[in-house]
């Protein structure tokens, strides 16, 4: 059975994106925020959820929103911990479950304090799939993701001749769409030359490769397709979703080919069910942890070829009258890091037309990506209604 336009999107909402000590919020109080704001964007009260998949870095589970939300009757709940590709991959897992008749509108929410809370390297800890890093990587001093991507930039650049400068592109070019967006955290404009004199993380990942620590919260709503066409908004329908995971074994230490992502395996299921091709994407929200995983993405979802994405981005190809706009709000280099999920309110606002100043002209089908520290890759691909 094809989930092919079987739900939709129907509700989208956001905290403000913030980057100071103290806000006083936790990520569970983030998330009811932004999860109030999807609620009413959708025309929804919150008696009307009877799904949900919560995320958070850390413990937190479906009973945390019905004892503080409101919701009556939970019919599904679920969980998918996948790091940075779980936002996409729930909305894969709430396709599923809406499609078999368990539940009607399911609610999908993540938020973190990402900046005021604990930091990176502390979060990471908490996460199951680093087990595996805890075994392999930490012992021989890798403990912080730029020191897991920066092996495979570095091998990019030896095999195909990627550079520094190809990547800076992409950090400019986020930026650039950043400050159309009155929601970003990041207001400084930056050039070529401020990315390739901010200092070195990791060899070769620069400080403004690296996304950003921030505070905040997105969450979205999936509504069954025979209800959302009566909706508030209208609907942006999910026409193929995939997951994919890198071969055997997870540890990046331990692989045979560092370059290889889960991103093509899922890109392949989800071009699939939507029976469209890369030509066809008009916008695409682009998981951007790190520049590298940008530009690597962009060839395994089929935009190029391996070996060709320095060339892509240095040519102006995902700039806002490019080719294939990316990450039109300024994504995790710049807007905030809400571990993927405002990527896909930030897709459904551009189908529906709602985009303001970084809105692409005419954007019919989108494109969104997921990407977990293990190389995980989740892919949804999108209509308007």
């Amino acid at each position: 059975m094809s989930l092919k336009d079987r739900v939709a999107v129907t509700g989208v909402g956001e905290t403000a994106y913030v980057r100071a000590p103290g806000s006083g919020k936790t990520p569970i109080a983030l998330q009811l925020e932004a999860a109030l704001n999807a609620a009413a964007d959708a025309g929804l009260s919150p008696r009307d959820i009877d799904g949900l998949i919560p995320f958070a870095i850390g413990p937190m589970v479906a009973e945390d929103f019905i004892t503080n939300f409101g919701i009556s009757d939970l019919n599904f709940s679920a969980l998918t911990p996948l790091g940075g590709a779980s936002a996409v991959a729930a909305v894969q897992c709430a396709s599923a479950a809406i499609s078999a008749g368990l539940c009607k509108h399911v609610l999908i929410s993540l938020g973190r304090n990402g900046y005021s809370g604990a930091r990176i390297t502390n979060r990471i800890a908490q996460m199951a799939q680093f087990r595996i890093v805890g075994e392999f990587e930490v012992p021989i001093g890798a403990v912080a993701p730029a020191q897991y991507y920066a092996p495979m930039a570095r091998l990019h650049m030896e095999r195909f001749g990627t550079t520094s400068r190809q990547l800076a592109e992409i950090a400019v070019t986020m930026r650039r769409h950043a400050l159309l967006n009155g929601n970003a955290v990041m207001k400084e404009p930056m050039t070529i030359e401020d990315h390739q004199n901010s200092r070195m993380i990791s060899d070769p990942l620069r400080m403004f490769d690296c996304s950003l620590e921030s505070d905040g919260a997105a969450c979205v709503i999936l509504s069954a397709a025979d209800i959302a066409k009566d909706m508030r908004k209208p609907p942006v329908y999910v026409m193929g979703v995939g997951e994919g995971h890198p071969e055997s074994p997870s540890a990046v230490s331990q692989r045979s080919d560092l370059l290889a992502l889960g991103t093509a395996k899922a890109a392949r299921k989800a071009f699939a069910m939507a029976d469209v091709t890369p030509a066809d994407i008009d916008v695409a929200e682009i998981y951007d942890c790190f520049t590298y995983i940008v530009l690597r993405q962009l060839e395994e979802l089929g935009f190029c070829a391996a070996g060709e994405g320095g060339a892509f981005v240095a040519a102006g190809n995902i700039g806002l009258t490019g080719r294939l706009p990316v990450n039109t709000h300024g994504g995790l280099l710049s807007q905030a890091h809400v571990g993927g999920m405002n990527h896909i309110v930030e897709l459904a606002r551009q189908l529906r037309g709602e985009a303001g100043k970084a809105q692409v002209k005419d954007a019919e089908i989108g494109l969104v990506t997921g990407f977990g520290d293990m190389c995980d890759g989740t892919v949804a691909i999108m209509r308007r209604g």
